[in-house]
Order: C-alpha cells, then structure tokens, then sequence
C-alpha cells in the first residue's frame, strides 16, 4: 500500500533511539524526510547516519524538550536542514517517580509531567502554525496502554492520560483544518537499553517467565515494529477519517473496554 508520504516531512522527539528510531525508519522508507533529536549528540549522530545509509533524508539535532529554547532550537535546525515540518510525531517520555505517590517527590513527579505530557505540548505549539497555514499535518503523539488504565508509576500514568486527554482536545478544534491528532498507545515493548530490557536483565528468568505468563497473552513482549508502521500509517492520507483517536499497540496487553 501506498501510504503517499513521499515528500513529507517529519519531525521525531527522542527518535536517535527505541521507538523513535523505529518511527523515523518506518516514516522514511515511506518517503518523508525526516529530523529526530536526543538528548546524547553521538546517539543522535550515529541513527542519523543509519538513515543516511538506507537512503533517507536525514538530519539530528542534540536537544532536550522539556527546555523551551532546545525545542525551538530543534524545529529551526530541521527547518533549515529539510524544509518546515508536515508531520510531528511527540515520542519522548519515561518513569521518573514511584508506583506509589507517597513514595514519589513532588520534583519527580513534576519532572514525569514536564517529560511524559509538557514536552508534547510545547512541541505541538512550535510544530502546528506550519500544518495549519498549509491545511494538512499530522501530530502523532506516543502514549501508553497506562495512559488509558492504571499501571506504571503514578507520573507516568498521570502524564500520558493528560497527553491522550490534549490530543483529544487539539484533534476536535482541529478537525476541519486538515489536521490530525492521534495518539499511539504501545504495551510493554523491548528493545535494548529499554526499561524492560533491563527488567529482563535485572531478574531471574522465573520472574520474567510469571511476568510475561501473567500481562502479555501473546507469551513475549512487543517490539518496534509495529509501533513505526502505526505512526506511518496514521500520518498517511490512507487515514485521513482517523483523528482524536488513541490505538493500542500491544498484543492484547490491555484490559480495558475503551
């Protein structure tokens, strides 16, 4: 299938690595250009570099969005690197505190907001006059299946139900512009250097055998895959009906309805 990005332009919060390195893969193979940054300079380098590679245009920028100037510092190297961005894809996110509140300061817990939903925010608000002069943009942003129902730990749950809650928010006042939002939910999914990667690492096989027996029906946990290809055809005109939606992606991890 065709999903008509040739030409595109996206932008990728923490894509040198995981799920935002798949993302800029599954969007590049499908045309767009592509600009990611991270907060590692040599990371963020070497996955451009692996783009270059496979033919895609490319560019980094080592940047932190939680910081309001790294934000606008990013938008404006990639625009001067491909051209102003089509498509935005808010990636960046992470445990910081406890499962418990008790346990979890009120710096953690406001630092799991800033990194999990402000990011995206302020992200968006850089991104979305381009999308709207011209009536076509995507923002796709990545939550969690603990975004829709408890787990995780108590900021990070709280962060991505508020980015599923913005994204809802945006795609209705949004939806005759020929802008869409959406979110991308995904389940427990490995990859290296990812926190269940070091879950694995950090247990005993009998304990991660229980975990996987007792959360993930398909036996094994995700990977990125499916997770790029999501984002890919969200950001098609293929899905051109779909805005202020939120998908899971996770082999049927979640127990929830909606």
């Amino acid at each position: 299938m065709d999903l008509t990005l040739n030409g595109r332009i996206a932008i990728i919060t923490g894509g040198s690595r995981g799920l935002g390195r798949q993302c800029a893969l599954s969007l590049g193979r499908e045309g767009c250009a592509v600009g990611i940054c991270g907060r590692d300079g040599d990371q963020v380098n070497r996955t451009v570099e692996e783009l270059k590679g496979l033919g895609i245009k490319a560019s980094g920028s080592e940047a932190d969005v939680t910081k309001d100037d790294d934000c606008a510092r990013f938008l404006q190297e990639t625009t001067d690197a491909l051209g102003a961005p089509d498509i935005l894809v808010n990636n960046v996110g992470g445990r910081r505190g406890s499962v418990l509140f008790d346990e979890t300061p009120m710096d953690l817990f406001m630092e799991g907001l800033e990194v999990n939903l402000i990011s995206a925010v302020r992200m968006t608000k850089l991104a979305l006059p381009h999308m709207q002069e011209q009536g076509w943009g995507r923002v796709i942003n990545i939550a969690s299946i603990y975004g829709r129902e408890h787990g995780g730990s108590v900021d990070y749950m709280t962060g991505k139900a508020g980015m599923i809650a913005f994204s809802k928010h945006l795609a209705l006042q949004l939806a005759q512009t020929g802008v869409l939002v959406n979110c991308v939910a995904p389940g427990s999914i490995d990859f290296p250097g990812s926190s269940w990667d070091r879950f694995q690492q950090n247990n005993t096989p009998e304990v991660v055998a229980e975990f996987i027996d007792r959360n993930l029906p398909m036996g094994k946990f995700g990977w990125p895959e499916p997770i790029g290809e999501t984002v890919a055809f969200l950001a098609s005109d293929r899905a051109n009906l779909i805005t202020g939606t939120c998908i899971n992606v996770d082999g049927g991890q979640s127990k929830s309805l909606f």
